[in-house]
């Protein structure tokens, strides 16, 4: 499986830490991560907000799996976005956020 982790925190490298322990995880990235996760993942130049681009990377990439750590993202709707375009991701929808 393909991951993509967005944050760039501690939440963040923990989420990439235990995701990355997995035998099923092919590739795991991380937009935009940090020094210390890029130990455990390849960082994206993404910010954590730019919704629109990070759906794109998910496309480009084939992402099996998007996880959510920050609050910014959710309440931009990140979750309402990627799931109409068919895109699996973790996380409250923008009204539950």
């Amino acid at each position: 499986m393909k991951i993509l982790v967005i944050g760039s925190g501690g939440r963040e490298h923990a989420l990439c830490w235990k995701i990355s322990q997995s035998p099923k995880v092919t590739k795991l990235y991380c937009a935009p991560g940090n020094g210390g996760i890029a130990s455990l993942a390849e960082c994206v130049d993404i910010k954590a907000d730019d919704i629109i681009a990070l759906a794109d990377f998910a496309h480009e990439n084939q992402i099996d799996l998007t996880v959510v750590g920050p609050e910014v993202p959710l309440v931009k709707g990140i979750v309402d976005l990627f799931e109409e375009e068919g895109l699996k991701i973790f996380g409250p929808s923008r009204a539950a956020a």
